[in-house]
C-alpha cells in the first residue's frame, strides 16, 4: 500500500517523544507537511531535526504552546490556521488512588486529556468540512473500556475522548472528513520506560522482560504478551490518516495487543 500525503499539512499534538513523535515520523514518511508540538523550545527542536534524521527533505515546522490551556491552543492556530490531518495525540497518565484524587487533579486531566482536543476540534473541522476532506484522530486508549482502578480518572478522560470522536464524526456525516479515536494498550513510550527503570535497575532484567512482566501482571487479558512500540501504534494512526482509509469513520479502532476482551 503506497500512502500519499505529499498535499497534506499534518498538525500532532504532544508530538515531541513516544506515540506523537512515531507518528510525526511515520506522516512525514508518507510526504506529509508536519507540524509537531511541545512546551519547549528545546523539545521541539529535538523532534524536528529526529524526523529530519529519517526522513530526507521533510517540510516540517514546530509550535511551541501548552495545549491545556485556551490560550495555548489558541497560539498553535494563530500559526497554522488550517490544516488537512489533525492527532490529537497529547494527553497524560498518573497512577493515584480515586480517594487520593483532588479536584484539582481531575481538572487538570480534564483540560490536558479532553480539553485541548475539543478546542482544536472546534477550530480545524470547519476548514476541513470547506475542503470536502480531512482526517481527525483523537488518541484515546484501551483504558477508555477496561477502566484501571489504579487511575480512573485517566480511564475516564479516555472513555470521553472516545465518545467525543464518534460524535463528531456523526456531525461530519457527508463531508469527506473522518473522525476515529484511535486505542493503543500498554506501549514502550518514554513514559512507560521510565515507570519501569527502577524495576529494570533493581532486577537486573531487561526492559523487554519486565515489560513482558508488567503487561502480564496489569494487563492479564493481553494476547501478545508484550508492550507495543510506539510505531505500531504510529502505523495504524497513518493508515487512518490516508485517502484509504475514507470509509472508516466513527470507529474505536484498537491496537491494544488484543486487552479489550471483547468481539
Amino acid at each position: 500500500m503506497n500512502i500519499d500525503l505529499s498535499d497534506k499539512t499534518a498538525i500532532i499534538t504532544g508530538s515531541t517523544k513516544g506515540i506523537g513523535l512515531a507518528t510525526a515520523k511515520g506522516l512525514a514518511g508518507c510526504g506529509a507537511k508536519v507540524v509537531v508540538n511541545g512546551r519547549t523550545q528545546q523539545a521541539v527542536d529535538q523532534a524536528i531535526q529526529a524526523i529530519k534524521e529519517v526522513t530526507l527533505n521533510s517540510e516540517t515546522a514546530g509550535v511551541v504552546a501548552d495545549l491545556s490551556t485556551a490560550d495555548g491552543c489558541a497560539a498553535l492556530v494563530k500559526a497554522h490556521p488550517a490544516c488537512d490531518i489533525l492527532v490529537n495525540n497529547l494527553g497524560i497518565f498518573k497512577s493515584k488512588d480515586f480517594f487520593d484524587t483532588t479536584d484539582d487533579d481531575w481538572t487538570h486531566f480534564f483540560n490536558v486529556n479532553i480539553m485541548s482536543g475539543i478546542r482544536l476540534a472546534r477550530a480545524y473541522l470547519p476548514g476541513m468540512k470547506q475542503q470536502n476532506w480531512g482526517r481527525m484522530i483523537f488518541l484515546s486508549s484501551e483504558s477508555a473500556f477496561n477502566i484501571p482502578v489504579d487511575m480512573i480518572h485517566y480511564g475516564v478522560t479516555k472513555t470521553a475522548y472516545t465518545a467525543l470522536a464518534r460524535g463528531l464524526a456523526k456531525r461530519m456525516a457527508g463531508t469527506g472528513v473522518t473522525v476515529n479515536s484511535v486505542l493503543p494498550g500498554p506501549t514502550l513510550s518514554e513514559g512507560v520506560e521510565a515507570m519501569l527503570e527502577t524495576e529494570v535497575k533493581q532486577s537486573g532484567r531487561s526492559l523487554t522482560e519486565v515489560g513482558q512482566e508488567f503487561v502480564q501482571h496489569n494487563r492479564p487479558s493481553s494476547i501478545i504478551q508484550r508492550l507495543a512500540s510506539v510505531d505500531e501504534v504510529a502505523n495504524m494512526i497513518v493508515y487512518l490518516c490516508s485517502p484509504q482509509a475514507s470509509a472508516t469513520t466513527g470507529a474505536a479502532v484498537r491496537v491494544d495487543g488484543g486487552v479489550v476482551d471483547s468481539l
